[in-house]
């Protein structure tokens, strides 16, 4: 057994007073040195996980993390650095050496801070702070009920890659020479299983979890070890499948990776640096007429909600697409400058992206997949953004008129990310909640499925 213990006796996190404290320190002293703009932000993080494996803990270790970032600017030069010493002395040498670096440096008329007519003047209370006060043996005694539920589910399940439980809390705080500082508590917990189920000579494994910003809204252990076992079993048998073109049906855990393939091609960096298949599809048709899409950064207790975004702008609830035409990017106030627009709030990513969902429960999609791929696992990085080539390792079911037929494995699923869009037949209702990315099962039409 590994034990890794941190500072874990100094438990609770500091008050976001004393933490605007060192951000304004920073930023003061950032106007000492001569900088005409700055920036910085203070996170704090504690938490707690545990792995066990076959009844042994295999590792447990309490984190308590903590780190300041500082960015100043001598007009548009850039310089950045980053300490975990709070100290008042190290804060001002850290300030120190970020204005060395931004003093040689080379201008970028982009850089800067975030225009100060977007930053959040009113910080929004998303109920994201739920601490879980959970010791480590209670951690541990949850771990390992949920893994032997798993083992004794069936006889098949012959051996387990562990059962993983983790909480977390954090405090993030940052302010700007423009006059913005705030910050916000957040929490995250999470339960997951994985085994390995063996017939004949053939073996499987699988996984299930659960992740929550409240503890009591976790799946129960026993729930998350049965849907481990449940999803193993129903691998054993698998078979190859002949290369075909058919539709594919991507089980609501896959497909918001299908999504992020989006994200990431109206994403600011891919498309001033020219590197996208979306480029220049602002106000064009890019998903079938019935998809709506949009960002709810405002969602309460939502995994990917945020006030303000890594720069301090506001969020908003905002549409990315419409009855399938695309209505705006994902930026911020560099990427933004560079294409010429302005920061949508999205420096660090999106917050709880929504594709509106279809009238079909999961039965009702593979009613109306009919004869194709149900997809459950994705492997390999096998998706060009720049062209929108879409190649992906897979594993899943064979689906006759309806029905699951036959687990299948060791085959790949190709396309174009253009065309996939375009050939989306239909979004689930069958939502999965435990990401950023909201979306129930897509079936895509016309996909080539690789195998013998």
């Amino acid at each position: 057994m590994l034990v890794t213990e941190t500072k874990a006796a100094q438990a609770g996190l500091p008050p976001q007073e004393t933490l605007e404290e060192l951000v304004s320190l920073a930023l003061a002293e950032a106007r000492k040195q001569g900088a005409s703009a700055a920036e910085a932000g203070v996170g704090v993080d504690i938490g707690l996980s545990v792995n066990v494996r076959r009844g042994e803990v295999d590792t447990l270790e309490h984190q308590r993390d903590r780190g300041i970032g500082v960015t100043v600017y001598f007009g548009h030069r850039k310089g950045s650095a980053s300490s975990s010493d709070f100290r008042r002395e190290s804060i001002i040498e850290t300030v120190q050496s970020a204005c060395a670096i931004a003093r040689h440096t080379s201008e970028d008329p982009c850089q800067g801070l975030a225009d100060p007519d977007l930053l959040a003047r009113e910080i929004p209370d998303l109920d994201l702070y739920h601490p879980w006060d959970l010791d480590a043996e209670e951690a541990i005694r949850i771990a390992r009920d949920c893994e032997a539920v798993a083992l004794a589910a069936d006889p098949r399940i012959c051996n387990s890659d562990g059962a993983s439980l983790s909480t977390y809390s954090g405090i993030r705080v940052y302010g700007n020479t423009n006059d913005f500082l705030a910050g916000y508590k957040t929490s995250r917990h999470s339960l997951s299983c994985m085994v390995v189920g063996k017939e004949g000579d053939a073996m499987q494994r699988d996984y299930w979890y659960t992740v929550s910003r409240v503890p009591e809204e976790l799946e129960d252990a026993e729930s998350v070890g049965r849907k481990a076992a449940e999803r193993t079993l129903k691998r054993l048998g698998a078979r190859r499948l002949k290369t075909c073109t058919a539709p594919v049906l991507y089980a609501p855990e896959v497909a918001r990776g299908v999504l992020a393939h989006f994200i990431s091609a109206i994403s600011g960096g891919a498309l001033y640096r020219k590197a996208s298949f979306l480029l220049d599809h602002l106000g064009k048709q890019v998903f079938p007429g019935f998809v709506r899409i949009e960002e709810q950064p405002h969602r309460p207790r939502g995994l990917g909600s945020a006030p303000f975004d890594q720069e301090g702008v506001a969020t908003r609830q905002r549409v990315l697409v419409e009855d399938g035409v695309l209505q705006g990017y994902v930026l911020s106030s560099y990427s933004a400058r560079k294409l010429g627009m302005r920061s949508t709030g999205n420096a660090g990513g999106v917050h709880n992206l929504v594709i509106q969902p279809g009238e079909r429960d999961f039965r009702g999609m593979l009613k109306e997949l009919d004869r194709g791929l149900l997809v459950t696992e994705l492997m390999g990085q096998g998706v060009n953004i720049t062209t929108g080539d879409y190649s992906r390792g897979a594993s899943g079911f064979w689906v006759e008129n309806g029905e699951i037929a036959y687990p299948v494995e060791e085959i790949t699923v190709a396309g174009n990310l253009r065309d996939m869009f375009q050939r989306l037949r239909a979004v689930g209702n069958d939502v999965d909640p435990r990401g950023n990315i909201l979306t129930g099962s897509l079936l895509i039409d016309g996909m080539t499925i690789a195998g013998e």
